[in-house]
């Protein structure tokens, strides 16, 4: 945990640091050229507590006293209010007579402005002015129009109107600043800059909910977080495990003196909020009278706003409920819910949400609840992603009243939360006791669904539950359903064809959807497998269709209905494989920031895998990094799919940027991983940690014999990125004639680039690359973009054109600095090697990396003889004579 001054110099300092930088000499702000700008003669800081008002305020002070300026300091209490020029008694000058204020004020203005003195006006940090008392406003107001003082002065926002503050405040001269709390970006900043390293987005949004944006607050949470272990870094990111934020004893201790400004006749109030937010204006009015109400809102104990026609009421801050709610007796606390819950039911109960209120308080009252109560709360509270809620609420449930309904509704949200086992085990047993047709079919979809993606099953296990569902099933709608379901389940085991030649018999485009789920399963699993088989624009257009229905469906009335955030995810990688890698990852940006609000676990790890993928596509090895760790953090122990994938493309991002330890650290978690059927994409981790090391043949060798298993497979997305790399490592004229293959089969704008890349690198045409460098940066493949243009820039070189080579090398060099500090082997040698062989390249990066002869002859499988002879070439060619200058030489 870094110290407190760095947590307030990024919490307030940092943020207004234009603020603290014009310090108190002037104005602070906008003036018109030209326009007479009013001498100053204050700045007030307004805030809620916790922002930085008092840190910003220091900051300015600091900076006037580097300017040789006076300051006093003073902090403003009720206690000191009582009391004439209390907080303030210890900046006036100790021989004036104040028993008569007219003439002791002028005194005091006098010796403040004495001959022989600084001319400049004393600067007053006064905290907290407006619990000033009137006397010490007066003599303020007097010393800031006389120019002998100017006041830097903080005020808490919130209250109703204040006079002190407001006879301090008049005129132009004094400047006035509003410090809100801070926004979630804000928190992320502050948390990666003190934390010293990403941090997970869960964690991001989880701290930023608990802290309002307070950083008060969010420091004293991280800060508790970290002592007891719960917020701690895996090396690549910092996560909250589960549990409860509770802070530090400061901060409890600072919310109680809050909470201990509301008058004994709302404690009521605060405990029901505490136990049950939000509520009804309506119901908050059966507990306290309307000035009661109005008391906390203004004291910004409450705060009030609507929802739909519903006027309701929430803690201002979220710590607040939590703090009450531990200071709670058990009694208290019975009685409390008792009598919520019987006005509840008197009110009728109406409202969908009022099913998880009654529930939850039933249950935290008495300890059971009515089965039915039961169930209806927790198929809302999974609707609502609320899966931790709604797996309460199903425990209590006795076991001899589930029925296949409420077994699937457990299992459903078993698998939502990440626990796959549990829910085979409790999908299983419903598949055995299912009877009749709507049974049998969603058991089984929602089995195959979690088998796939969540234990990773065989193809043979999926084919024999669909059988199975198959003897079961007689009508047309059925066996649509299964069919369905059936080309989800090869989608996830890579059967990307199979999944198409299934779907397109069930004439999707249509408009018939009798059931919007299925269609929706159907619709996105399509576009998915048309992604990955070259087919990009395609699965656009249906990835559009599935956010287009799923936009008019009343989400309430089908509540097993997928995720929003699913079809941007699948949108995302349409958008991706068509080559326009910068609105993919617009796409997934927006879903991701929605669902780690909503914790929707499933949707966050599809985001996460496609803005990991888009961003290593791009170029940009740190974001790729940040977000393959946070896939990887989500996924453990196990997602069948998602974790490998996960684990590979961190390995490939931190390979890029030179983290070896990290990268192979990755790589052996990925080797114990047992799934059966690996993904050839997987491959690229290992290749490009290969080529970190400089052994380019074996990297090239690898991702060649992956390419062949992808287009044995059909799987054209994969086969065109790992043969796209074979190019980038050395290899252009063994891929270019395949890729151009690949790119005439699937018509897709990406596949015709990256096949004009691999030409143009075998063709070694300087031309050719600057013309698909320009192509790959519209794209956003910005490091493919830097790699050509910088192999032009040296062609250029080496055929004695410096005007153009210097012009392809500067591209080269603005496209470069986009790419995180990623490092290829096209970027890091191209301009210092040009001139070598490919074999004397590589023999030359493994020399440089001091590695014997002997050695290097075993790694490339020819004679020493061989190796030292291509040394010898290089050392001629490049003008050196030891590996040493030849490492030199590379590094340089």
């Amino acid at each position: 945990m870094a110290e407190s001054r760095r947590w307030g110099c990024d919490a307030a300092g940092g943020r207004a640091g234009a603020l603290a930088a014009g310090g108190p000499r002037g104005a602070v702000g906008h003036v018109r050229r030209g326009t007479p700008r009013p001498r100053s003669t204050g700045f007030l800081i307004f805030g809620p507590a916790g922002v930085g008002k008092s840190r910003l305020a220091e900051e300015c002070a600091e900076r006037a006293v580097r300017h040789g300026r006076r300051v006093g300091r003073a902090v403003a209490t009720a206690a000191a209010a009582s009391v004439p020029l209390g907080a303030i008694a210890h900046l006036l000058p100790a021989q004036v007579d104040l028993s008569d204020p007219v003439a002791g004020f002028a005194a005091v203005a006098r010796l403040l402005s004495r001959p022989g003195s600084d001319s400049s006006a004393t600067v007053l940090l006064i905290d907290d002015i407006h619990l000033l008392d009137a006397t010490s406003a007066v003599l303020l107001r007097q010393l800031m129009d006389a120019g002998v003082a100017f006041l830097l002065g903080t005020v808490r926002s919130g209250g109703p109107p204040d006079t002190i503050v407001t006879a301090l405040s008049g005129g132009d001269a004094v400047h006035q600043v509003d410090l809100a709390e801070f926004e979630r970006p804000e928190v992320e900043i502050l948390l990666e800059r003190v934390l010293g390293g990403p941090v997970g987005s869960s964690t991001v949004s989880q701290l930023f909910t608990a802290s309002g944006g307070n950083p008060l607050y969010l420091r004293e949470l991280v800060a508790g977080a970290v002592a007891s272990g719960a917020l701690a870094s895996d090396g690549e990111l910092w996560e909250m495990t589960s549990g409860p934020l509770s802070g530090t004893r400061r901060l409890r201790d600072l919310i109680r003196s809050r909470l201990s400004a509301a008058p004994p006749s709302s404690r009521p109030v605060l405990d029901l909020l505490a136990l049950c937010e939000p509520l009804s204006m309506a119901r908050l009015a059966q507990e306290a009278a309307p000035s009661t109400l109005d008391r906390l809102e203004q004291e910004g104990l409450i705060v009030v706003g609507r929802e739909r026609r519903r006027t309701v009421v929430r803690l201002a801050h979220p710590l607040y409920g939590e703090v009450r709610r531990a200071d709670m007796t058990a009694v208290r606390r019975r009685e409390t819910l008792l009598r919520h819950i019987a006005l509840l039911r008197e009110s009728g109960a109406r409202r969908r949400e009022d099913a998880i209120h009654l529930a939850t308080c039933q249950l935290a009252a008495t300890g059971t609840a009515d089965t039915a109560l039961l169930a209806q709360a927790a198929a809302l509270a999974t609707h609502a992603r609320e899966y931790q809620r709604a797996l309460s609420l199903l425990q209590a449930v006795p076991q001899d009243q589930y029925d296949v309904r409420l077994r699937l509704l457990l299992g459903k949200t078993l698998y939502e939360a990440g626990q796959f086992a549990r829910a085979e085990a409790v999908l299983s047993e419903a598949q055995g006791l299912a009877r009749e047709e709507p049974e049998v079919v969603s058991v089984a979809f929602l089995r195959i669904q979690n088998l796939s993606w969540g234990l990773g099953t065989s193809y043979r296990n999926l084919l024999d539950i669909i059988g199975d569902a198959r003897r079961h099933v007689t009508t047309p709608l059925g066996r649509d359903v299964l069919q369905v379901a059936e080309a989800a389940g090869c989608f996830a085991v890579g059967e990307f064809a199979r999944s198409i030649a299934l779907l397109e018999p069930l004439r999707l485009r249509d408009g018939q959807r009798p059931d919007v789920m299925t269609w929706l399963v159907a619709v996105t699993t399509m576009s998915a497998a048309l992604s990955f088989t070259g087919r990009g624009e395609e699965a656009v257009d249906w990835a559009r269709r599935a956010i287009a229905v799923s936009e008019a469906v009343d989400a309430e009335t089908y509540s097993m209905t997928t995720h929003e955030a699913a079809h941007a995810s699948i949108l995302s990688l349409a958008l991706t494989e068509s080559g326009r890698l910068r609105e993919a990852r617009s796409v997934s940006s927006l879903a991701h920031d929605t669902v780690v609000q909503e914790n929707a676990g499933t949707e966050h790890k599809l985001l996460a895998f496609h803005l990991g993928r888009a961003a290593w596509l791009a170029g940009h090895p740190a974001q790729a990094r940040r977000w393959y760790a946070e896939l990887a953090r989500a996924s453990r122990p196990h997602t069948a799919i998602l974790l490998p994938m996960a684990l590979t493309g961190l390995a490939a991002s931190a390979a890029l940027q030179g983290d070896l330890e990290a990268a192979e650290a990755a790589l052996a978690e990925h080797g114990r991983l047992t799934r059966p059927v690996p993904v050839p994409e997987e491959q690229l981790g290992h290749a490009w940690v290969l080529a970190a090391k400089g052994e380019l043949s074996q990297a090239r060798a690898l991702l060649t014999a992956a390419a062949r298993e992808a287009g044995d497979r059909r799987q054209l997305s994969f086969e065109a990125i790992l043969l796209t790399d074979v190019a980038r490592l050395g290899g252009a004229r063994d891929v270019a004639e395949r890729l151009a293959e690949i790119a005439e089969e699937s018509g897709g704008h990406f596949y015709r680039v990256r096949a004009r890349l691999a030409a143009a690198f075998a063709a070694q045409s300087p031309g050719d690359l600057l013309s698909v460098a320009e192509e790959l940066e519209t794209i956003g493949a910005d490091l493919m973009a830097a790699e050509a243009a910088g192999t032009a820039a040296a062609i250029l070189r080496r055929t004695g054109d410096p005007r153009a080579a210097q012009a392809a090398d500067l591209r080269a060099r603005s496209l470069a600095a986009r790419c995180e500090g990623a490092s290829t082997p096209a970027l890091a040698i191209e301009a210092t090697t040009a001139q070598l062989t490919r074999r004397e390249r590589e023999v030359a990066l493994l020399a440089s990396q001091g590695m014997p002869s002997k050695e290097i002859a075993a790694k490339l499988t020819v004679s020493v003889r061989t190796v030292d002879n291509h040394l010898r070439q290089v050392y001629m060619k490049l003008g050196i004579a030891t590996r040493r200058e030849l490492a030199a030489r590379l590094r340089g």
